[in-house]
């Protein structure tokens, strides 16, 4: 059995078809969602991103939004174990943050075990997602990420341990996962089942595939599957540009509410638009060059908080973020460049002092995809992954004497 699955994709500049979504002609009904302890009462999450929903992304997220669930992005449970500083640092959460949500990820169930231990024991979390949906090559190859659900016996071990601990602290689990490897090896029914009967609270559905990865387009009707087969939540991911896409979402699967990704990127007012729309508000947020720049100072400063004080890091980490603030603006390379050269706050005021505050956000770009879409040419897995669903003890030699992303982060 080879160690990757070939696929047709590769990266292209085609945007997703479906980028205009209509307001369903009859609204979707939209209700609190009751996880153990914790009450959702608009059901719209922020997914974790690597890189991206550390604590001052959340805050501004949240400063637009309803009170969802605004989730830290990935901490690797090997480094949260080793108290690696950086897997420490992401566990931070603002003292606005009304529910602090943490995802945990790992391979060896002791290990995240240990993992969901500190996170109780340090009072660290009120809700704890289990990642099971990275397509990312160096988790895959690994048997972590979305390549685990294929192995139901590790699926199950892993999350049996983990709800042990939290439940005992009446901390609630939640899992993400995705269809499956790829459409000839689907794991969603199989692994919702699981996660349902071993105690967690909802799943969360990226309803692409890992060979699919970010391209093409979500296919929502597997979200609808899912909500048929399970009793707890589905919440639906993938697609999800503008308010509109959240609705018809809603509309067309019955899931019980929406994960924003990448539609927020770039777009933290995305979640004003859809706690509009969930309530049944037309009014949408129609932001001047000027209104984008106030945003991206204020992320610039609360990054600067997140690494005590230090500009440089701050003003490196918001570069991804400018590009994404700037999409579909008329601004110029020489501008983009000259954010990327910034190296405090002071050289961002700058260059947002040169910017025309009353540029209006274009209208080819509202709710659109931004970016590349990205298809992935192979699916790494462990060796033999997928001559069987459970795993063999030599596997978990393997897969427990290495873990996919080590204690050093």
């Amino acid at each position: 059995m080879p160690d990757s699955i070939v696929t047709a994709y590769e990266e292209s500049d085609v945007l997703d078809p479906r980028t205009d979504a209509v307001r369903p002609s009859v609204p979707p009904v939209i209700k609190p969602v009751d996880l153990g302890s914790v009450h959702v009462e608009t059901p719209v999450v922020l997914s974790p991103m690597a890189g991206v929903t550390n604590w001052p992304f959340r805050v501004i997220c949240e400063s637009y939004g309803p009170d969802g669930l605004y989730v830290a992005e990935m901490i690797t449970a090997r480094a949260l174990v080793a108290r690696n500083p950086k897997a420490l640092r992401l566990c931070h959460f603002a003292p606005s943050e009304k529910i602090r949500s943490l995802q945990l990820y790992g391979v060896n169930p002791a290990i995240v075990e240990q993992a969901a231990k500190i996170v109780i024991d340090e009072n660290m979390a009120d809700h704890v997602d289990l990642n099971f949906g990275c397509p990312v090559p160096k988790v895959t190859r690994r048997g972590g990420g979305s390549a685990l659900p294929w192995k139901t016996d590790l699926f199950r071990e892993i999350i049996q341990r983990v709800v042990k601990v939290c439940d005992a602290a009446n901390v609630p689990v939640t899992a993400k996962i995705r269809v499956g490897i790829d459409h000839e090896h689907e794991t969603f029914l199989e692994a919702g089942h699981i996660a349902q009967e071993e105690g967690c609270r909802a799943v969360t559905l990226h309803a692409r595939t890992t060979a699919e990865y970010y391209g093409g387009h979500s296919d929502w009707s597997r979200i609808g599957e899912l909500v048929e087969a399970l009793d707890i939540p589905v919440f639906g991911n993938g697609d999800i540009w503008g308010a509109n896409d959240a609705l018809a979402m809603v509309a067309e699967t019955g899931c019980a509410g929406v994960a924003i990704g990448r539609g927020c990127q770039g777009r933290p007012w995305l979640f004003a638009d859809i706690k509009n729309a969930f309530a049944g508000c037309d009014k949408r947020v129609d932001p001047t060059l000027g209104d984008v720049c106030r945003v991206v100072e204020r992320h610039a400063e609360l990054l600067t908080e997140f690494y005590d004080g230090d500009e440089q890091m701050a003003v490196h980490d918001l570069r991804k973020h400018i590009a994404w603030y700037l999409k579909g603006f008329p601004v110029g390379g020489s501008t983009r460049r000259a954010f990327m050269e910034c190296e405090n706050l002071e050289d961002v005021r700058t260059e947002i002092g040169k910017l025309d505050p009353d540029t209006r956000f274009p209208e080819r770009v509202v709710d659109k995809p931004r970016g590349r879409v990205r298809f992935a040419k192979k699916v790494h897995l462990p060796y033999g992954w997928l001559e069987s669903r459970e795993t063999t003890h030599d596997e978990r030699q393997a897969l427990f004497g290495d873990d996919p992303m080590d204690a050093s982060y």
